[in-house]
């Protein structure tokens, strides 16, 4: 039983040094950590709303290596929803292809029908 005991313990000790290892190599080599690509658009990705004004300052997130700006909190919501089809906007948008935000309206002035 105490070899058994034993061994349990030896394999919970490797266990644990393999994350600590894995850890601390995950990061980029300088230890700084990455920064993310800009938001290419001077608009709201899912709602085409200019940032600022009345919406006040965008919701700011990172997602996957990139940053992405929304109008507001509440158009997180759809982002994740349909991910997949904003980031190939922004992808557009980075070649080049869009200068705006084409996003179609949607209800109170273009905006889904939340208020702020």
């Amino acid at each position: 039983m105490k070899h058994v005991t034993s061994f349990w313990k030896s394999v919970l000790g490797a266990g644990v040094v393999l994350g600590i290892v894995t850890l601390a190599s995950a990061g980029p080599a300088d230890g700084k950590s990455a920064k993310p690509k800009p938001y290419p658009l001077q608009t709201c990705v899912v709602s085409g709303e200019k940032f600022g004004g009345d919406m006040g300052d965008p919701h700011v997130f990172t997602y996957q290596g990139r940053e992405i700006e929304l109008c507001c909190k509440s158009c997180l919501k759809d982002f994740n929803k349909e991910t997949a089809k904003f980031i190939k906007k922004l992808d557009e948008a980075e070649k080049g292809k869009a200068t705006t935000n084409t996003a179609p309206s949607k209800g109170q002035n273009g905006h889904g029908g939340h208020q702020h």
